[in-house]
Parts: structure tokens; sequence; C-alpha cells
């Protein structure tokens, strides 16, 4: 795990944002933060070949590349690409993603496990000595345990931070010494606490759509709150899920509220061995303002 005060940040590549996106960047390089987390809205690998030449010390990886809409041998090009540019900052992070966004783009997703493994064996294949860093988007034990096997880290999404000690005892490697840990983090800076709460409920009705994630709060002790949304959906009730949202369940996968109840709640996740990654939204602006806002809270 990296020994590090500040947390990591998400940055998305926004259309028609992207050099003020990389001023960002740098800022947040000068400023001290852990890493830079590139997901695959706004291309992530497309972020990272640029973050590899404007930053000169920070840590930069994937969280993530999804694996079946990129051939191995093209994402590994691009990944040993950016290890020898980075001189060696630049981590791939590697996910199935969803269901319903292989449904939507067409995409024919095989059996999860074993499409990862064999597509981390043929990136290796095909980038060499040059290959960097690989990090596993996981969830459940079963993903855990692979990059475990596989990898050199794993990297959660809206985890329940009441559920990761459990899962890091149960699977065998995962809580050891460097093998990286991170989780990215929905994250509102507002002393207002419930219109903070509001934004992360905005955002996380879109992902309680997802079966995986479901799934995995189901097993992390939301069993009813799950049981509840899948109701709302199947009578097509979207407009329901915010309010199906419970603060117990919120406050477990999210952060909000003040700059010290927020600085509070990513410290914890360090602490327990994983890194934060702040996915900042704000009650009052865009992406940059909400990194602002993060950026002043550890002025």
């Amino acid at each position: 795990m990296p020994d590090a005060a500040l947390p990591a940040l998400s940055l998305v590549a926004s259309p028609g944002k992207r050099r003020a996106v990389l001023d960002l960047a740098v800022e947040a390089e000068q400023r001290g933060f852990a890493g830079i987390a590139c997901p695959s809205l706004g291309s992530a690998m497309s972020l990272c070949v640029s973050l590899a030449h404007v930053t000169r010390h920070l840590p930069f990886w994937t969280s993530i590349q999804p694996i079946y809409f990129s051939l191995p041998t093209e994402t590994a090009g691009t990944a040993s690409h950016l290890h020898e540019v980075s001189d060696g900052r630049f981590r791939l992070g590697l996910g199935v993603s969803h269901a319903p966004v292989h449904s939507r783009l067409g995409v024919q997703a095989g059996r999860p496990l074993s499409d990862m493994r064999d597509y981390v064996a043929a990136v290796r294949a095909a980038a060499g000595e040059l290959t960097p860093p690989i990090y596993l988007a996981t969830m459940r034990d079963r993903m855990l345990a692979l990059a475990v096997e596989i990898g050199q880290g794993a990297i959660w999404a809206n985890a329940a931070r009441s559920a990761l000690p459990g899962q890091l005892t149960r699977v065998p490697g995962a809580a050891e010494e460097g093998f990286f840990r991170a989780n990215m983090v929905p994250t509102v800076i507002d002393d207002d606490r419930a219109a903070a709460d509001a934004v992360n409920r905005r955002t996380m009705s879109g992902y309680v759509t997802l079966p995986s994630y479901r799934s995995y709060w189901r097993e992390a002790g939301y069993a009813e709150e799950m049981t509840a949304i899948e109701a709302a959906l199947a009578a097509r009730e979207r407009d329901r899920l915010p309010e199906l949202l419970p603060d117990r369940w919120l406050h477990d996968v999210t952060l909000s509220g003040s700059v010290a109840q927020v600085r509070e709640g990513l410290e914890a996740w360090a602490d327990m061995g994983v890194l934060p990654i702040a996915v900042m939204s704000s009650t009052s602006g865009g992406q940059a303002k909400a990194i602002g806002e993060l950026f002043a809270a550890y002025a």
C-alpha cells in the first residue's frame, strides 16, 4: 500500500474539458495526492497516455479498462508503452464491466473468471518484460482470489466499508503487505449532509440497477434493501430508487458531509489497508468544482 496521508483521486476525461482535467492532475501531483484512477468513462487508456507526459512522479491506473472492449494485444501494446514512457508509474486495472453494459453495446461476454485469467495471460505474453503491474476490478471473493493469484492488486468500487475487513480475512493473501488494495468511494463535501447525501443517492441509483452490485451488497448485509430495489425495478419504478437507499447503506458505501467527516471517512479506509480513491461530486457544480473542494479539504 502507498504510504500517503492523502487519498487517490478519480479523474474523468470529459469531452471538451480534457485540458482542464490534465491541469487538475498536475495540481493533484503538486499537492501530494496518492495517485490518479482513470475510469472507463471518457477513455481511460487515452487519459493515462496524457498523464504519463504531464505528471512526473504520481502513479496512475485504469480503473477500469473493460476486457471485452479491446483485444488483449491492443491493450498490451498501449500498456507496455505507458509502462515504459512513465518510468513504471502506470498500472493496468482490468475488469469485466456489467451484463447490462455488454447487452447495450452488443458485446458477447463469457465466464468472467476464466476470461479474465486468459486475458491477463495474453496481455503478459504480448507485453513481455514491459508488462505493468496488473490490478483486477473486484467485488466478491472469487475475483479477489483471482487478483491475488495472477495480479498485483485489487480495486473495489462502492464497496461496503463494514464488509471489507471480513473479506480480506476470508481470501488468503488479500491482506498481505505488497498487494495493492483500493476502493472507488463516491464522495461529496458539504456541511449540509442531507444535501450531500442527496447527490450520492442520485449517483448510487444507477449502480443499484446492476445485478452484480446488488449481489455484492446483498452478501455484505443489505439483503432487505436489495430485495426492495429489485421489486421497484420489476415494477418499473426507477424514480423510487433514491428513497429506497437508506442512510445505513449509503453511509457504508459513500462519503458525505463536512470536511472533517469526509476526511475521517477517507482515513478509515486507509486505516484498514485500502487506499481510498475519492470519486468527487458536488452539490453546487461539476467535476472541477468537486475536486477543488477536495483540494481545499487538504490545503
